[in-house]
């Protein structure tokens, strides 16, 4: 309702100088996330071989036939 546009947190203060003042470690995220997160395209074609030689659980494995 009264948003106070100018208002900048001593957090962010900080982060903003620490970021501008060490680059570095803006790139450091980005190669973290890369190594984490960011993945090649699936191929879907290995996908369906994948999900197809699965084998079926039965819905109770610990009974004998």
């Amino acid at each position: 309702m009264f948003k106070n546009t100018q208002y900048v947190s001593e957090f962010t203060q900080f982060m903003r100088g620490y970021l501008g003042d060490n680059p570095e470690v803006a790139e450091g995220q980005l190669e973290g996330r890369a190594l984490l997160w960011d993945k090649a395209p699936l191929d879907l074609d290995e996908r369906a071989r994948t999900v197809a030689s699965q084998i079926q659980q039965k819905p109770y494995p610990y009974q004998a036939d």
